[in-house]
């Protein structure tokens, strides 16, 4: 219940502001990147803002521009495209506006336009071309726009409309051609400028994306590596209290989802922006009523995108807390898969997953419901848009107060309007994820159970091993106190072992010495120094452990004996593993000590695993060794090796073994019965059977 309330809180606070302050500590190295990225996001974007308008050149400006008037002129004008017929000079009077100055120019009527052109300029006559089923014509004068002639009189040249007659004279071909010679090169051109654009927002598109991946990519593996590291350095009620799966699934899952963020949101969050604020721009400046009209209903997508952020969100948040508990079930009960089969409970623990993961499918698909809803929305409100564009642009265009391209070119920008609007389901649930992901992270980072070293700390050279506890007193929880004023000294290189019943402080004792926990109460002394003030890397480097639940890493049998002990050579590794009759087993195996080594172990027997773990013990050349339950669960056999390993690496090393088997402590220098936390009993085997107390019970407990 606990874990669901967290993961609603997480999800509460997706967009906490805070978050990416924090982590803009690991975005600050790679913060030129990013920048870069956006640079090349502006050029991308201008890219798509250049494209639409230039074919919206190409159709206005050259495929539809035969219909434009033109003038004849004896002489050309220079800087403007003309044609040569005839012994005159046609120019387009669209061509005129956009080149001539009114500054340097003179004021020429003719018919119902009012031109800007040089003196020398003979406008006295508009032209225009006209195309027909029966070929192509040069009319004087201007047809009204959309009209066809009344009649046809070729004979006569004229055309009729209305009863207005034009002269018209048929052109060749050829003669039709060099009218359109300057609108094919004109279209050769722009193609090529397009081609080019294409090419530079593929190279923009390009280095964005690498470079975009790579500082997202290499922030992210900064970021594990804190969190690795920070984990590895908390104490053991750290990992007691964080199961091992909820650890792996924030620096996993959760890294990969903020590594999604950076690539699939923020970045082009920031491209979105400068593309629909640049598309409004270029609509404006193209045509002001096209552009409001293309913008009437803003309005629903505001609304849409409202409501879908509000289902979309409570959607969310119950999908996280169903995956939880999916992780959770799953976790448990793979872990206890053994003790699931050996009790034959496979049925019922199907049916109470069955119930979960039912859960699980109705959450996802109330989720799926939302985002199915919102881009068919989004595709209604765009069809309705380009509808009443089409609707006002077709009509402006039939009249004549439209060109054709401009059409086209808001058509365009209108679809790359609602591209980013599409995406936006998409982005916000990765969004969603992602901040869920940051807080969880978050509060790992903020969880500080590490060991408090002090401001100056000491290593100790040389060693003795001398161990002595002075009255501690400590508890896992508040007033529930495991160990209760005990005080004991081991001498350098004897041999101490602790007894007594299931959670009387034994395991305990051995932790606090190796300061995996810090007591409440007392003093831990080694040598006589209070080991908080001791370099806790340079003691725990000191001190070998067996434990009784050997871990074992995948790689090779070599590897887990030296572990990162790179400059230990094989001669050494072999005589440590000699040293502890483990060398005949190893090199039994078919690749000896390169035999690979599957997780934990498990193609080992019990027996070898522990071998195994007293050569990795010995290889660190401890001047403490730790024995905890070393011989519990292995047979007769293998514990007579140990037995015998043991009588070897125990010389001249002060040694603390923990033992339920009493027949491995008779030898002992001293025994310390606990009970309930207390030291209840001292002395050595004879000792403490003539005494006739706890430990003489537990002697006829295992003999009798």
């Amino acid at each position: 219940m606990n874990q669901n309330y967290h993961e609603e809180q997480t999800i509460e606070k997706s967009f906490d502001l805070d978050l990416f302050k924090r982590l803009f500590k690991f975005t600050k190295p790679y913060l030129p990147i990013f920048i870069f990225c956006i640079a090349l996001l502006v050029m991308i974007t201008a890219v798509d803002l250049v494209r639409p308008y230039l074919i919206k050149v190409v159709i206005d400006d050259y495929i539809n521009a035969w219909s434009e008037p033109m003038i004849a002129s004896e002489t050309p004008i220079e800087g403007i495209n003309h044609t040569e017929y005839n012994g005159q000079f046609f120019i387009r009077i669209k061509d005129i506006e956009k080149h001539l100055n009114a500054t340097d120019s003179s004021h020429v009527l003719t018919a119902d336009i009012k031109l800007n052109l040089k003196p020398d300029a003979d406008t006295s006559t508009l032209f225009q071309l006209y195309i027909s089923e029966h070929g192509q014509y040069l009319i004087k004068g201007i047809l009204p726009y959309g009209t066809q002639p009344d009649t046809y009189e070729l004979d006569q040249n004229k055309f009729t409309i209305k009863n207005q007659s034009f002269e018209v004279e048929k052109l060749t071909h050829d003669a039709y051609q060099t009218f359109r010679l300057a609108d094919k090169s004109g279209v050769i051109k722009v193609v090529t400028t397009f081609v080019i654009v294409l090419a530079c927002g593929f190279i923009f598109n390009y280095l964005q994306a690498l470079l975009l991946n790579y500082a997202a990519q290499r922030q992210i593996f900064h970021m594990r590596q804190a969190l690795f590291d920070h984990l590895m350095h908390q104490n053991l009620t750290f990992f007691d209290q964080n199961p091992v799966g909820r650890l792996v699934t924030r620096v996993t899952n959760d890294m990969k989802n903020i590594s999604e963020m950076y690539t699939n949101v923020l970045i082009n969050a920031v491209k979105d922006i400068l593309l629909l604020t640049g598309t409004i721009f270029v609509m404006f400046a193209l045509n002001t009523k096209l552009a409001l009209v293309s913008l009437i209903t803003f309005p629903l997508i505001g609304l849409a995108a409202w409501r879908f952020r509000m289902r979309a969100r409570e959607a969310h948040r119950s999908v996280k807390v169903k995956i939880a508990r999916i992780n959770a079930s799953l976790a448990e009960n793979i872990a206890g898969m053994k003790i699931i089969q050996i009790f034959d409970q496979q049925k019922s623990i199907k049916e109470e997953f069955e119930k979960i993961n039912n859960d699980h499918l109705s959450a996802s698909l109330q989720e799926i419901r939302v985002f199915a809803i919102f881009r068919p929305t989004m595709n209604l409100i765009y069809s309705l848009t380009l509808a009443i564009l089409i609707w006002y642009g077709g009509g402006r265009a039939i009249q004549g107060a439209l060109e054709l391209g401009v059409l086209f070119a808001f058509i365009n920008y209108t679809e790359q309007f609602y591209r980013p609007i599409f995406d936006l389901s998409e982005k916000f649930n990765i969004l969603q994820s992602a901040m869920a992901s940051a807080e969880r992270i978050f509060m790992l980072f903020d969880i500080d159970e590490t060991i408090k070293e002090s401001e100056k700390t000491q290593k100790l050279d040389p060693f003795r091993g001398e161990v002595e506890f002075k009255n501690v007193w400590f508890s896992y929880e508040a007033d529930n106190w495991i160990l209760k004023d005990v005080s004991f000294k081991v001498n350098p290189g004897d041999t101490i072992a602790f007894v007594g019943a299931t959670g009387s402080g034994k395991t305990t004792i051995i932790s606090l010495l190796n300061r995996f926990y810090d007591i409440q109460k007392g003093q831990i002394l080694i040598d006589g120094f209070d080991i908080k003030t001791l370099d806790r890397d340079d003691l725990r480097s000191k001190i070998g452990m067996v434990l009784q639940d050997v871990f074992l890493f995948a790689g090779d049998i070599k590897g887990n004996i030296r572990l990162n002990q790179i400059d230990m050579s094989m001669e050494g590794l072999e005589s440590v593993a000699r040293h502890v009759n483990a060398d005949p087993f190893i090199k039994k195996l078919p690749n000896g000590y390169d035999e690979v080594v599957q997780e934990r172990g498990s193609t080992l027997s019990t027996g070898q695993r522990q071998l195994l773990s007293f050569a990795r013990a010995l290889a660190f050349s401890p001047d403490i060794l730790i024995l905890d339950e070393a011989t519990a669960n292995i047979d007769t056999e293998t514990e007579h090796l140990i037995q015998e390993a043991i009588s070897r690496i125990v010389r001249d090393r002060t040694t603390i073994v923990v033992a339920h088997r009493l027949s491995t402590i008779q030898n002992a220098d001293k025994i310390i019965v606990l009970h309930k936390g207390e030291i209840r009993e001292v002395g050595n085997h004879d000792e403490l059977l003539e005494q006739g107390g706890i430990y003489h019970s537990l002697y006829r407990l295992q003999y009798k």
